[in-house]
């Protein structure tokens, strides 16, 4: 069940944000140290997937090529033998039409040697190719998976380092949106999201926003101080606060005393 919201003063909103804000940046950080290495996890691990899916299908395409030189060879057999057969029945042929028959069963034997010979030729060249194409991914797939067990390590090591303290974060982050009226929670989420550096609520640095760096007039700077309304910076939408509200003392900056000007008296001349 929700925290009541509705007695807060605008000044307890604002130190609210202000500190699910730290603690946010906080897990931001931790995001930061870990870097892109997730998304290249996931992204050699895709690659690793889909050279795993073209070495398979080669394999398989090659397969099925050898499988069919081997029909081509039983052919070739078996058309060698019916050969044999035929030239021996052509010295016992009695007539001109057994004659003529033979002849025409040994010249469809022949074709079909020849015609195998050449198919066999052909998916062997193929065959060649196909090998050359699924060594290349093969290679390319074991560098993709050293590539990957490599990143893995790394993250693995950045999370051993920074898992419970990224579960406290986020566990205390849960915690202080629960005291955050949910107009406001839902605003500072939006525009959370909308910068990568995560920032929503911002102090004053050098009469400029903390987060896009423009000027602040000097008069929002006092309403700000007031703490009487929330206001957000004109330009990016961010959150205002501040250094009471972020607890920041910053040492007084004394200017050096300006110089006297002093005149000089013109000499006057006697006459």
């Amino acid at each position: 069940m929700a925290n009541t919201t509705t007695d807060q003063t605008v000044e307890e909103k604002l130190k609210l944000l202000h500190n699910l804000q730290t603690i946010d940046s906080e897990i931001d950080q931790i995001a930061i140290l870990k870097g892109e290495l997730p998304m290249e996890v996931d992204d050699l691990e895709d690659e690793v997937a889909g050279l795993q899916t073209r070495v398979n299908k080669l394999t398989s395409i090659i397969k099925e090529m050898e499988e069919k030189i081997s029909k081509h060879k039983a052919n070739i057999n078996e058309a060698n033998t019916l050969i044999s057969k035929y030239e021996k029945q052509m010295d016992k042929v009695k007539n001109n039409r057994e004659y003529d028959a033979l002849s025409k069963e040994l010249e469809l034997q022949r074709l079909e040697v020849q015609l195998s010979e050449k198919k066999s030729k052909e998916l062997l060249a193929q065959i060649a190719s196909k090998e050359e194409t699924r060594k290349i991914a093969q290679e390319r797939l074991k560098q993709k998976e050293k590539d990957l067990k490599t990143k893995k390590i790394e993250l693995e090591d950045i999370i051993e380092k920074t898992e419970k303290e990224e579960e406290k974060l986020l566990k205390k982050s849960a915690k202080a949106q629960k005291g955050i009226e949910e107009r406001l929670l839902k605003a500072y989420k939006k525009i959370r999201s909308a910068y990568r550096n995560g920032l929503a609520v911002v102090t004053i640095e050098r009469n400029a926003c903390g987060g896009c760096f423009n000027k602040i007039p000097p008069q929002v700077q006092l309403e700000i101080s007031m703490k009487k309304k929330i206001i957000a910076c004109e330009h990016c939408g961010r959150v205002l606060v501040d250094d009471d509200i972020a607890g920041i003392i910053r040492p007084e900056v004394v200017e050096p005393p300006k110089k006297r000007r002093t005149s000089r008296k013109k000499k006057t001349t006697k006459t």
